[in-house]
């Protein structure tokens, strides 16, 4: 049983960053679709930002249009951790964060794959992020 844990929320002012964690994601031996995501109070779970990546390799990389050049997700491969680095925080950024992982999936799939919710068959408890001043 796959079990992802998450940390690093918490209250940060507008400007400010944070950075998400999420243990447990995945091995270094199978490729995987993993993500962030994020769900507002009275709104739908959306998509933050992707990524494919394969024991050292990072085969790429999305990120919603809303977050693209403040948050950065990357992985490190030898604690097999799932991270969101979060910039320039705004108030709309204010939500419950979620990471998630696929089952390993075969190697000629390609990032595109991961834009699918239904790729995802593991999900984190969820951690709050507030930006208020």
């Amino acid at each position: 049983q796959v079990r992802m844990v998450e940390s690093g929320g918490g209250s940060v002012q507008p400007g400010g960053s944070l950075r998400l964690s999420c243990a447990g994601a995945g091995d270094i031996y199978s490729k995987y679709c993993m993500g962030w995501f994020r769900q507002a109070p009275g709104k739908e779970r959306d998509v933050v930002a992707i990524i494919l990546t394969s024991g050292d390799a990072t085969y790429g990389t999305e990120y919603d249009d809303s977050v693209k050049d403040r948050f950065t997700i990357s992985r490190d491969n030898a604690e097999n951790t799932l991270h969101l680095q979060m910039n320039s925080l705004k108030p709309e950024d204010t939500a419950i964060y979620y990471c998630a992982s696929s089952s390993p999936i075969p190697s000629w799939l390609d990032l595109g794959y991961c834009r699918t919710p239904s790729a995802y068959d593991y999900w984190g408890q969820g951690t709050q992020v507030t930006v208020s001043s």
